[in-house]
């Protein structure tokens, strides 16, 4: 869980640290730390192309909405971590 809530502080570095220690003691957090790391290279990909997308006006809704989804799929990646399921993060890339 504290890698999804660190990611409103710090959002690689944090949750980096704390994957990289943890993730050879425990499957549950290796797979978090898994599942927030692709969730951040997919969204970093989404709003590339919700830039690029401002020139045809799309752009500007999607800009702001897909923080908003970010945001909540966060808070929803964090509760079930803290519940201990296995959690796979909607709209994501699987690259890791």
């Amino acid at each position: 869980m504290l890698i999804y809530l660190l990611s409103f502080f710090t959002t690689i570095i944090g949750p980096l640290i704390i994957w990289l220690l943890k993730k050879d003691e425990s499957e549950l957090i290796d797979h978090h730390g898994r599942e927030y790391f692709n969730f951040t290279i997919s969204f970093m990909v989404y709003m590339v192309v919700a830039i690029i997308l401002t020139m045809v006006l799309v752009g500007i809704f999607l800009a702001f909405i897909i923080p908003v989804i970010g945001f909540i799929i966060t808070i929803v990646g964090a509760v079930k971590a803290y519940h201990g399921e296995y959690y796979r993060l909607p709209l994501i890339f699987r690259i890791l």
